[in-house]
Formats: structure tokens, sequence, C-alpha cells
């Protein structure tokens, strides 16, 4: 029994040949926190794009350039890194149920992988930088407007409630759920329950929730970093 709970408060006992996966886990859940802080705070400091008007968002893309790109990659690269951490969590949860663990690391990889083909990032969108830089070269408010109708389309996907970020969190709560079955701390597991529940109103939602929706940012944040402790605790076991 002693040996048995030590178990679980430390967290899985890989295979050594895994070792390096579970340490590449842990970097990627911790560099993916630490991006979405970098994220969050250049938020809250710098000038917030306009949530409408085509032409509006577009000036500002061509006056705050580089720092809405900055702001554009910190939201992209760690959905990159959540990529490793759940094919991670996929892994070391296989021998507890092989079904279940397939299931629950194909719906949480791939939803991740497709985000990446989604033209928004919830706060904004790569090619808006695309259009603010036509828009700035053309001269004729008649040929503007193809491009401001561009930009308003983007603004409207930004805001459009998507089935992948219901599938990222129901991934998050299915790995977290075959957890507690054992190997991660039974906190750990609880806790992605509840941050993958949560997740899903919360995406379901977002539309409507304003900053309510911070909720699920801040349990993902802790959800992650307990994650990217255990795996590492797991990677240097051997």
């Amino acid at each position: 029994m002693e040996g048995s709970a030590s178990k679980i408060d430390q967290g899985p006992d890989p295979d050594p040949s895994w070792s390096p996966l579970y340490c590449a886990g842990a970097v990627s859940a911790g560099l993916a926190v630490v991006l979405y802080v970098a994220a969050l705070v250049i938020f809250v400091i710098t000038t917030a794009p306009p949530a409408v008007g085509g032409a509006a968002i577009l000036e500002y893309v061509n006056a705050h350039r580089a720092i809405y790109i900055i702001r554009q990659l910190l939201w992209l690269a760690p959905r990159l890194l959540l990529m490793v951490v759940v094919l991670t969590l996929a892994v070391s949860l296989y021998p507890l149920g092989k079904g279940a663990a397939m299931i629950a690391g194909v719906i949480a990889i791939s939803s991740w992988a497709v985000s990446f083909a989604w033209p928004t990032t919830g706060e904004g969108s790569l090619a808006m930088v695309v259009l603010s830089d036509r828009y700035a070269v053309t001269t004729p408010d008649a040929e503007r407007a193809i491009f401001v109708a561009g930009a308003e389309v983007l603004l409207a996907l930004n805001d459009t409630q998507v089935v992948i970020g219901v599938l990222q969190t129901l991934g998050i709560l299915l790995l977290s759920a075959l957890m507690l079955r054992g190997e991660f701390p039974t906190g750990l597991a609880w806790l992605g329950v509840a941050t993958g529940g949560i997740g899903i109103i919360s995406e379901a939602l977002r539309p409507l929730l304003g900053w309510a929706y911070v909720v699920y940012g801040l349990l993902l944040f802790g959800w992650l970093i307990w994650v990217a402790a255990a795996l590492w605790r797991a990677g240097r076991r051997h």
C-alpha cells in the first residue's frame, strides 16, 4: 500500500525508453504557460485591437504591426506545445486503458492540430496583417472595400462558436478522467476533470461569457503547471 501511494503521489512510472518524451512533455507544458502568460501581459499593457469595424482593425494593425504579430504568435505557439503535452499524457495513460487512452489522445491531439487551420486565434489573425498591408497601399475606397470586407469576416470568426475549442477541452476531460485510475496524483486528475468540464461550457458559451472566460484560463494554467511537474519527475526517474 505504501509503495502504491508513493507511485500515485509521484506520477507515472514509464518505460525508460519513454523518458525523453516525458521530459519533452513537461517542458512543453511549462513553456505553454509562459507563452500564455506573456500573451496576457501584452494584452493588458498594450492597446487592444478594435473588436468591430474592418477599416478600424486594419488601420490599427498598420499602426501597431510588430506588437500585433507578436500577440498572434503568442496565442498560436502554445497550440503546438500542447500537442506534445497531450500526446505524452496519452502515452503515459496507455497501460491504464488502451482503448480509452487512444480515443482521448486522438481527440486531444487532433483538436489542437486542427486549430492551426482555423484562420483566427480568438484575439486576432495573422491574415489580418496581410490585409492591412494591402489596405495601406491601396488608394481608392472602392478597391479598399474588399480588404475591409475580409477583415470583417476575420472579426466575425474570432467570435464564432467553434467545435475546435470544445474538442480541446473534451480531450483534457477524457485524459484527466483516465488519470483517476492511478499513476498520476489524484488531485491533478480531479483538477483536470474540473478544467475540462468547465472548459467545455466556457468554449461553448465563449461569446457570452466575457471576462468570466478567465476562470477556465486560470484552471488550465494550474493544470498545465502540475502536469509539467508530474511529467518531469517521471521523466527524470530513469
